[in-house]
């Protein structure tokens, strides 16, 4: 059966794995890391880069360079007005409120699904390559607090990719059965992840293959972008008090303050400060202008003091909803890079009262448990049951704008539950219903999934007709809903894509356009390929024929230095048909040019008689024995 591997679809990286002989294997890109950037530009020449060639390039490029798309995918323009303005791209609104990417060099504007599904594709196309074969299913992991909408349009972005989208599961969740795979005691665990763009809390029962979440919690705005960016305000108000310029204005110096920001991040993981150099930041009338200065980790603490304060909410809530306290946790679980802060190790030992358990790797740990999720649906792996839970409460919205539950949230999934509503006026022939994700009150203040009519109910006095309103979640948290008149057996169903940012026909349309970009894309990589080995090729020929000199005889030379000549300007004209033919004919040359130097040096070999000649003539019954292994020194 063909490979299924787990994906940790991250905000700032992305992470790969697969099961091989039972165990779970991390996949090295085609770079050789093990995680990669998610990160998509597209260059002047119109190439499109993906992960690290992409994220380095950021600085020269920042209007074409797509990060932290995570933060928009699924989600209307309304709901990210703050985020939008925290990226050196522009993010736009189109005619339906949902957000677009624009991207000036290719003159399109890309949906955050799409830029995604490149990300999506990067991974596959490298993990096909390690495999050996074509990878076309996956497992993908999400936030655990990711409402319908995020969790449809992370489906959406793996099919525009080109990959069965067989299981979404939650983060936390991936974690805990990488760190529970092999434990046969009972333990309760607490899985703190704090990630790129999102903080997920969940507590798990975990214990001899049986992985059952108790409760999440979490805050899909939180994140290492957020400390980030903590960093990047400080410095720029400090070079503005100085020289009067706000540096976040120019899309190149925010860019290189941005990476300055997170390699001073990371550095003050293992040290107290960290130097933050960024010559030429900019210029004035004056001349050009530097940033020099250093950070210290107590005033990186002191930055984020609020950040850190926002983990101690989601932990809080996860423990009271599970019913338990700090002291029926066995083990805190650590996952995303974020969580190498020390500050929010501390904040962890603070509120549970244990230091945090070290023995994954928070960058990978996600990606494995995806991995071995991906190993039970495929039949690699046996003996695990997952029971996870929805995040958020769903209900519909009832007389007077309030939202009536009807599955609470932390409610293991699969699950399915109905309710019975009535009209709310004499003779009301249709009801509209109006499907919401969240904990608040008042229908307003939750999230939109999505509206649908069951019409043909027949006239009646308000509160005698039946409506039956059922709720399905699937195994990926995502939601059907079916509303059915008792009375008639009428019955119409939604399956909640309402909130997602894209229709089926649009999803169709990116599928198709990544598809032929995606042949495209080989062609070319095939061509600059193929123009490389004619480089290459051009060389060795005009160094053969350096190095042999007087040995060429003055056909074989002229011939070759016309192919080159003409191969070399072939590849100046980028002519592709051109360099197909003359790669093989100047091969053919340079054979023919070995081959009559050796046929010269055997027939004017010194002293070469009889024996000379008989040595070269293949007899009968002799043939392949007579060879003499001989040791050659190269004359100099």
């Amino acid at each position: 059966m063909a490979k299924v591997v787990g994906i940790d679809l991250g905000t700032t990286n992305s992470c790969v794995a697969v099961m091989e002989g039972g165990k779970p294997t991390v996949i090295a890109n085609a770079e050789g890391f093990r995680t990669t950037p998610s990160v998509v530009a597209f260059a002047k020449n119109g190439d499109r880069l993906v992960g690290q060639i992409a994220k380095r390039q950021a600085v020269m490029n920042p209007e074409n360079t797509f990060y932290s798309v995570k933060r928009f995918i699924g989600r209307k323009f309304d709901e990210i007005t703050h985020e939008a303005t925290e990226v050196s791209y522009k993010v736009l609104r189109d005619g339906s409120g949902n957000v677009k990417l624009d991207c000036p060099i290719a003159g399109k504007q890309f949906a955050p699904e799409e830029i995604s599904a490149q990300v999506l594709r990067k991974l596959v196309e490298d993990a096909s390559k390690y495999l050996g074969e074509q990878v076309t299913q996956a497992v993908i992991t999400v936030p655990a607090y990711f409402n319908d909408s995020q969790r449809q349009a992370t489906k959406d972005a793996g099919k525009i990719a080109g990959v069965e989208v067989l299981r979404i599961i939650n983060e936390p969740t991936a974690a805990s059965l990488a760190y529970g795979l092999d434990k046969k005691s009972n333990e309760t665990i607490l899985v703190f992840d704090l990630g790129g763009g999102t903080f997920d809390v969940s507590i798990l029962e975990v214990g001899d293959g049986v992985f059952e979440v108790l409760s999440t919690s979490g805050d899909t705005h939180l994140g290492g972008d957020d400390f980030d960016k903590k960093i990047v305000d400080y410095l720029a108000e400090e070079f503005r008090r100085q020289e009067g310029i706000d540096l976040r204005k120019d899309r190149q110096a925010l860019q290189r303050l941005t990476e300055a920001a997170e390699k001073a991040k990371i550095e003050l993981s293992s040290v107290t400060q960290a130097e933050i150099n960024l010559p030429f930041i900019t210029a004035t009338q004056d001349g050009p202008k530097h940033l020099d200065t250093t950070l210290t980790r107590a005033k990186f603490e002191e930055l984020c003091s609020d950040l850190i304060d926002r983990c101690r909410v989601p932990v809080e809530n996860s423990l009271r909803d599970a019913k338990l306290s700090k002291n029926d946790i066995d083990e805190v679980v650590l996952v995303g890079g974020s969580t190498r802060i020390p500050a929010v190790q501390e904040l962890v030992k603070r509120i549970i009262g244990k230091d945090p358990n070290q023995s994954v790797n928070p960058d990978e740990v996600v990606a494995v448990g995806a991995a071995i999720q991906a190993g039970v649906l495929a039949g690699d792996v046996t003996g695990i049951l997952l029971l996870d839970v929805t995040p958020l409460s769903l209900g519909v919205e009832t007389l007077g704008g309030v939202m009536t539950k009807i599955i609470p949230r932390n409610t293991t999934i699969p699950t399915k539950k109905s309710e019975v509503f009535s009209t709310a006026v004499d003779g009301q022939t249709n009801v509209e219903i109006h499907v919401l994700q969240g904990e608040r009150e008042m229908a307003s203040d939750n999230k939109s999934l999505g509206t649908f009519r069951l019409d043909g109910i027949p006239p009646a006095p308000r509160g005698v007709p039946q409506i039956e309103v059922v709720f399905d979640i699937d195994a990926n948290g995502i939601l059907n809903v079916t509303a059915k008149d008792k009375g008639t057996g009428k019955e119409q169903s939604i399956s909640i894509t309402g909130a997602s940012t894209l229709d089926k026909t649009e999803v169709e349309r990116m599928v198709n356009e990544a598809e032929k970009n995606a042949s495209a894309d080989k062609e070319r990589r095939e061509k600059i390929d193929r123009k490389n080995q004619a480089d290459s090729l051009a060389y060795q020929a005009e160094k053969q024929l350096q190095d042999l000199g007087d040995k060429v005889n003055a056909a074989d030379k002229t011939k070759v230095e016309g192919l080159v000549k003409d191969l070399r300007d072939a590849i100046t004209k980028e002519d592709d048909e051109q360099i197909k033919k003359l790669m093989p004919e100047l091969q053919q040359a340079l054979f023919a040019v070995g081959s009559n130097i050796y046929q010269q040096a055997g027939g004017g070999a010194p002293g070469a008689g009889t024996g000379a000649a008989d040595a070269g003539t293949s007899t009968p019954g002799g043939g392949g024995d007579d060879v003499i292994d001989a040791d050659f020194t190269e004359s100099k």
